[in-house]
């Protein structure tokens, strides 16, 4: 059950002082809407527009440090196979698959809350399309992955009802949110195209990662719309071609170098908390031990050298319960360059990969070969990071990801190599093998992005990982196997029961971490 009501009146405390703190003051510039008469009904609606477009954008994937940590370091980011939580979690935890009801319900209720107060103050004080198109596209990004954790999510009926002082939003099927979404990108798609050449500085206030160039915007709008339509490709895949191909064959097209890469900027990295201030999270083995394998010269890039006496880069096996954090901080752990390093949301490598295995499967990506796209992905990843040596890298037919060792001594923690597959793409090898080179080498080239890794994971079984070390799940995910899910917070079931209940009904299984979503469909 979301507050709405009490959280609009929060949000509009928050929207004026985020205002004051994010926008200029120079708004004699701002071409301004006919009703708003007054100067100083201008200067008002100008802080609000700001603050509302810079509060989505803060949403996409959270800058607040608690609840970053919560949706990317302690759930995506552990279940996708990037970083592991070093601290002893005694009451339970996601890396173990039994988190605590504040913790569950973090990644739905906070983010949800945390977006429609935004959204829905934006659109009761302004009809400029471009900022109503962008405000569209941020709730998408953000939404997404909160449907991608949760499966059913309330997302077209935000709005429809209220119940004294609260309103209670009924859920939408996972197919229908992704449909709503598809059509919500491709209203967003037309207006921006159509915008496109919008006074960029009037935009750039509030813009904190493109800085007002709209045309930008379009590219990631439509490489969003390619990432959703791979998502799809086994539950729906004749919808899933039709959106691929209609994202690549726009005129103003995807991300197509490392220029077009999203990134937020932030006056605080909530990584550098994490990973520096706490000293909570630290590698996860299963990336570490793939790069190690392959002498990824990215290694330097996303990990620390370990203090361990051996040295090198030594990850933390997931799903484990430390019984103290000392021990363990000297593991390898993820490079935060500065306090306001920006926060990626999409790259062009990731973009380059989506299209690979859209050929993959047959669709025109644009004329390209799988192949091409492949070694695209792998180059513009390296050439992101600022390092040479992609061509040897991409022609290597040797290395293969390599076997982990507990750096403590205890064997039970050990895992042999997960996979045998190089990077040199092979033509003569099967399709599926393929699938694995290009999601494998997606999911490193992605890093740090947590919850897209483990949607990946999940949906292509790629790349391999190493079950958790301690499954509590109490059955819900069957020893050795992964975790598909988040269950509804307890507090729907108390608020909103009704409609939570209808939500498992069209979620098709019970409401378990060990339940599939609607678009995890392949068979082994």
């Amino acid at each position: 059950m979301i507050q709405i009501k009490s959280l609009y009146r929060i949000a509009f405390v928050v929207l004026l002082i985020a205002a004051f703190q994010a926008c200029t003051g120079d708004f004699e510039r701002i071409n301004r809407k006919p009703y708003e008469t007054t100067a100083k009904e201008m200067e008002r609606d100008g802080y609000n527009i700001g603050a509302s477009l810079i509060g989505l954008q803060n949403m996409v994937i959270p800058t607040q440090e608690n609840l970053h940590q919560f949706v990317e370091g302690l759930s995506g980011g552990e279940f996708g196979g990037y970083v592991a939580a070093i601290a002893p979690w005694g009451e339970g935890c996601f890396a173990t698959y039994n988190p605590p009801a504040n913790w569950n319900r973090a990644p739905f209720n906070d983010v949800i809350s945390g977006v429609y107060p935004y959204y829905d103050q934006l659109r009761a004080i302004t009809d400029d399309p471009v900022a109503l198109a962008l405000a569209q596209l941020y709730r998408v990004a953000a939404m997404h992955r909160v449907t991608d954790a949760y499966g059913p999510i309330p997302y077209s009926k935000v709005g429809a009802s209220e119940n004294g002082d609260a309103l209670t939003s009924a859920y939408d099927s996972q197919e229908d949110v992704y449909k709503n979404m598809l059509a919500d990108l491709n209203d967003v798609i037309q207006t921006l195209t159509e915008n496109r050449y919008a006074d960029a500085s009037y935009y750039a206030k509030f813009d904190n990662v493109y800085g007002g160039v709209i045309e930008r915007w379009v590219k990631f709008a439509n490489s969003l719309k390619l990432r959703l339509a791979l998502r799809m490709a086994y539950a729906a895949p004749t919808l899933a071609k039709q959106a691929a191909e209609e994202a690549v064959g726009h005129p103003i097209g995807v991300l197509a170098g490392n220029a077009d890469n999203a990134f937020l900027s932030v006056p605080k990295n909530p990584w550098d908390l994490q990973v520096n201030d706490w000293n909570d999270a630290r590698a996860n083995a299963d990336i570490v031990s793939y790069m190690n394998g392959y002498q990824d010269p990215r290694r330097e890039k996303y990990f620390t050298l370990s203090t361990f006496s051996g040295g090198g880069y030594v990850g933390m096996r997931g799903g484990m319960v430390a019984a103290a954090k000392d021990p363990l901080l000297p593991c390898s752990k993820p490079v935060v360059t500065g306090t306001t390093e920006p926060m990626l949301w999409m790259n062009a490598a990731e973009v380059a990969f989506l299209k690979a295995e859209g050929a993959l499967r047959g669709w025109n990506m644009g004329g390209a070969t799988a192949e091409d796209l492949y070694n695209e992905g792998i180059t513009l990843s390296f050439q992101q990071h600022a390092l040479a040596g992609a061509d040897a890298y991409l022609n290597d037919n040797t290395r293969t990801p390599a076997a982990y060792v507990y750096p403590l001594g205890n064997t039970a923690y050990n895992f042999g190599p997960n996979s045998t597959i190089t990077t040199k793409w092979d033509n003569a090898a099967t399709d599926e093998q393929k699938l694995e080179r290009i999601i494998t080498q997606k999911w490193i080239a992605i890093f740090p992005l947590g919850n897209e890794a483990w949607a990946e994971f999940r949906r292509t079984g790629y790349p391999k990982l190493a079950p958790v070390v301690t499954n509590n799940s109490n059955g819900a995910v069957p020893t050795g196997s992964f975790i598909r899910r988040l269950v509804f917070p307890n507090t729907e079931y108390q608020q909103n029961a009704a409609n939570v209940a209808e939500a498992v009904r069209m979620l098709g299984g019970s409401d378990t971490q060990g339940t599939k979503l609607w678009w995890d469909k392949k068979t082994d």
